[in-house]
């Protein structure tokens, strides 16, 4: 089976859980599945559940983030695009390597769009990819560029959420 490529944009809510949806899907049915999380910070309730299904779902977050980014100094930035790009690096070279089925980029949309991880690499590594696997992408703001090279593109919208109204992230719901 001819491994294809996924999007998941928008600015809506879901874009991981739809990810991870697909991911535990494919692993039902026995694929190896690598996550790789892009500028993450909090300890979110699927992260205990992913974990009890390693090493044939294996996520590997890096170095967590604290901040969001816009809310960095220079420094800041510049420590969490180094830490992104060897994020990056590690996902190309352990799906590069063989042994996964499925490969989930999550949050790469975001290091793109703020330039910790260079566009004209990730089209790179699409153009390269082998067929022996599913590559699935996240994060707002896909440029045209990968989503001419994808097979599945799919936008969530935004059209209503609690926090319009205060109501703070829920553990277990958004985090």
């Amino acid at each position: 089976m001819k491994g294809l490529i996924h999007i998941y944009t928008g600015n809506g809510k879901g874009k991981t859980t739809a990810a991870i949806g697909l991911g535990i899907r494919a692993y039902g049915r026995g694929f190896k599945v690598l996550m790789v999380q892009f500028l993450k910070g909090a300890d979110t309730g699927e992260i205990h559940t992913l974990k009890k299904l390693e090493p044939e779902f294996l996520l590997y977050k890096g170095t967590e983030i604290k901040k969001f980014t816009w809310n960095m100094n220079e420094e800041e930035l510049r420590v969490t695009a180094g830490i992104q790009q060897d994020i990056f690096n590690y996902a190309v070279d352990a799906a590069m390597c063989g042994g996964w089925d499925m490969v989930i980029m999550d949050e790469i949309l975001g290091a793109v769009g703020t330039g910790m991880v260079d566009l004209k690499e990730v089209v790179r590594f699409i153009k390269d990819k082998p067929d022996n696997f599913e590559l699935v992408l996240t994060g707002r703001n896909a440029p045209a560029e990968l989503v001419e090279l994808a097979d599945y593109v799919s936008e969530i919208k935004a059209v209503k959420h609690p926090m319009e109204k205060g109501i703070p992230a829920r553990k277990g719901i958004e985090n």
